[in-house]
């Protein structure tokens, strides 16, 4: 999961980005603590595998949906996730794949989907707060659960956003490897600019950038 960095450009000024998101109806400034969702509120974006396993797994039924606050999914986060893969590693099928499934791009058979993306859907159930957000991406105890902030960004958010909170990180150093069973340690940096450039996740997609988005005027980085 190399990161090319030719296809990355930086934004326009803070003015022209405000001026591109109120065109798509986004309110911007640290004074708006409500994040506004994109795409489907219900499933996160997610493909209907990774979520069908996400909500039928005892990890999320039992352990997951009593939990009340964010805080309580950080400290869960910080214990049980050592990768941010969908699934958790040599548990996916890939053979006999039929009906919906094999027509569904990116989607395999299934597997047992991985304690990341189960603490990914729960923090999506929980509608996080900008504050709240900013919190998890600076968090100073785990990369996994920056990572977890970062890829949040990512499948909930409106794409004209994803420059205002990537960029800050495009330097960061701290080391990540979110592969099951490690071999892909890259830094948080690195995994930021992954997140606008690629268009899946291990395989499983990321929604869509619209057109028009992926086509804002910016300038060459630095």
């Amino acid at each position: 999961m190399a990161f090319d960095g030719s296809n990355i450009s930086a934004p326009v000024t803070a003015a022209e980005n405000a001026a591109l998101y109120a065109a798509v109806g986004i309110k911007c400034g640290s004074k708006h603590n409500t994040l506004n969702f994109w795409g489907n509120k219900e499933t996160m974006n997610l493909n209907h595998l990774v979520l069908e396993n996400i909500v039928s797994s005892p990890y999320y039924k039992n352990t997951l949906l009593p939990l009340k606050t964010h805080f309580e999914v950080i400290d869960e986060i910080y214990y049980n996730v050592e990768h941010l893969e969908p699934w958790e590693k040599g548990t996916r099928k890939t053979t006999g794949q039929t009906g919906m499934c094999g027509g569904v791009r990116g989607v395999g058979a299934g597997g047992v989907v991985s304690s990341a993306f189960c603490l990914l859907y729960k923090l999506f159930t929980l509608k996080l707060t900008r504050k709240q957000l900013t919190a998890l991406l600076n968090h100073p105890d785990s990369c996994y659960i920056r990572g977890l902030g970062f890829m949040y960004i990512r499948f909930c958010l409106h794409p004209a956003t994803f420059w205002s909170w990537y960029e800050p990180y495009f330097d960061d150093s701290e080391e990540i490897d979110p592969k099951a069973g490690g071999g892909d340690l890259m830094t948080i940096g690195e995994m930021v600019k992954s997140l606008l450039t690629k268009l899946d996740w291990y395989s499983t997609l990321f929604p869509r950038i619209p057109v028009p988005i992926q086509n804002m005027p910016r300038r060459d980085a630095e």
